[in-house]
């Protein structure tokens, strides 16, 4: 009997034990959920034990440190309006995902009736942004032994996007020593910045370059773009070299040649030239002060 009396007591001993202890306690099936934008995601926010019946639920959005409302009063509220529903009893469903919802949410739940009446739960969410078309830049023509760079840039992708580059359709290693085919190639390539830079370009190094753009949310790549490799060719730098100086003194020679033929001057004639005539046979004439006036100085003998 007194056994009995025992077990009694210790049960109810127990019971007021865990209803006087029981608080509202939150936990979460993912702390840093992902998502693609456009796609929905689901910030779960699971109440684990409580007494209240009509807890108090909130949603705030943290963002380089200033909270705003996104669940408040049992209503969505800032920019999740339309676009996120709460999934009972305190969910948050983002329906339509934007690269701006990339921030921490905070569920917090205020239970009056309970021992401890609060409870909060951080969620740490990052929409990934698929990259844009990256865009390449490939110079259409190079000499053998010359130091090249091909670039490639893309701003939209979130993360960071990797890059890669192509040479007719197959895929350019970061370590040239990888691969037979570009064993022989002396180049870096950069997979964060998306350049890939020849030190000496050969021959070999011709051909059509494209770059890939990729991340978590996927992969955009440019259009093929074709290099062309030439060898340096002595003679036609010789030749020009021979050339342009016999043009420059042709050219100098005929201007010559049409300054002596009077080409580029021009006489005006007057009415108030006058041409000496020519002197008749036994025919003297003597100037005077006037100019243009001459005087008779012998007769003629015949």
């Amino acid at each position: 009997m007194a056994i009995t009396r025992l077990a009694g007591f210790l049960v109810l001993f127990s019971t007021h034990c865990y209803i006087s202890t029981l608080a509202v306690v939150l936990k979460t099936a993912n702390k840093a959920p992902r998502a693609n934008e456009f796609e929905s995601v689901e910030l779960s926010c699971l109440i684990q034990s409580i007494t209240t019946l009509e807890p108090r639920i909130e949603w705030k959005k943290i963002k380089n440190g200033d909270p705003s409302y996104v669940y408040f009063e049992k209503k969505i509220a800032g920019d999740l309006v339309n676009r996120a529903r709460i999934r009972e009893p305190a969910t948050l469903v983002i329906l339509n995902t934007t690269r701006s919802d990339t921030a921490q949410y905070r569920c917090e739940v205020t239970a009056p009736g309970d021992h401890k009446s609060f409870d909060e739960i951080l969620i740490d969410l990052v929409v990934r942004v698929k990259p844009v078309v990256p865009q390449c830049s490939v110079p259409k023509s190079v000499t053998v032994g010359k130091s090249v760079e091909l670039r490639c840039v893309e701003n939209e992708g979130f993360p960071l996007p990797q890059y890669q580059w192509f040479r007719n359709k197959e895929e350019i290693p970061e370590d040239p020593k990888s691969s037979p085919k570009f064993l022989n190639s002396s180049y870096t390539l950069n997979t964060n910045t998306g350049t890939l830079k020849f030190t000496a370009v050969r021959k070999e190094d011709a051909g059509e370059y494209y770059c890939k753009a990729k991340n978590d949310a996927g992969h955009s790549q440019c259009g093929p773009q074709m290099m062309e490799v030439y060898d340096i060719n002595i003679a036609a730098i010789v030749l020009g070299v021979l050339v342009v100086p016999l043009v420059l003194l042709s050219i100098t020679v005929g201007i010559c040649c049409a300054y002596k033929r009077g080409y580029f001057t021009s006489q005006k004639q007057t009415g108030n030239n006058y041409k000496a005539p020519a002197k008749g046979d036994g025919v003297d004439y003597v100037r005077t002060e006037d100019e243009g006036d001459f005087r008779h100085k012998s007769s003629f003998v015949i």
